[in-house]
């Protein structure tokens, strides 16, 4: 079963659930980062710099896209690769056998990875923030049981999170 949407909705103007704010465009564009770098074995200056150029806000094949906040694009996609060493073994301890992280898809991959590092190394966003934020980052590209997964994955770690 394929489960792979064509388009993202996430952080387009017009959606039916866009993102109201520059953190929002900045999630999907570091998914997107995290999946050409998981890829394409890109480097991430290179990745950077190609967002910076033409993927940070703007028409995107027709459609309209919020800018990202290209800082915070940068923390996140800087943090995952940081911190991959930490953030993996963690996801897989949370992952079902059946959804082992080096047998996923890419993309579901890169989701998780950034939603992991957010809820760690980002104290100052409230975790029920960032697992919707990424739970809109996966509906837009899997329906099905994926998304669902993938809330559950990332509340499970929420969960586990010393209390400020």
């Amino acid at each position: 079963m394929n489960t792979n949407k064509s388009k993202p909705s996430v952080g387009k103007e017009n959606s039916t659930k866009p993102h109201a704010n520059q953190r929002g465009a900045a999630r999907l564009a570091a998914v997107q980062a995290l999946y050409q770098m998981d890829i394409g074995g890109t480097e991430l200056q290179s990745i950077l710099e190609q967002f910076d150029q033409r993927r940070a806000g703007g028409e995107v094949e027709g459609e309209e896209y919020l800018p990202a906040d290209v800082d915070f694009l940068r923390q996140i996609v800087s943090g995952v690769l940081k911190n991959q060493l930490i953030i993996d073994p963690l996801l897989n301890q949370k992952l079902s056998d059946e959804w082992h992280l080096t047998k996923i898809d890419s993309t579901l991959r890169a989701i998780l990875r950034a939603g992991a590092f957010e809820l760690l190394y980002k104290r100052d966003i409230p975790a029920k923030v960032v697992i919707n934020e990424y739970l809109d980052v996966a509906q837009a590209f899997f329906e099905g049981e994926v998304p669902a997964m993938v809330n559950a994955v990332l509340d499970k770690i929420s969960k586990e999170l010393p209390k400020d």
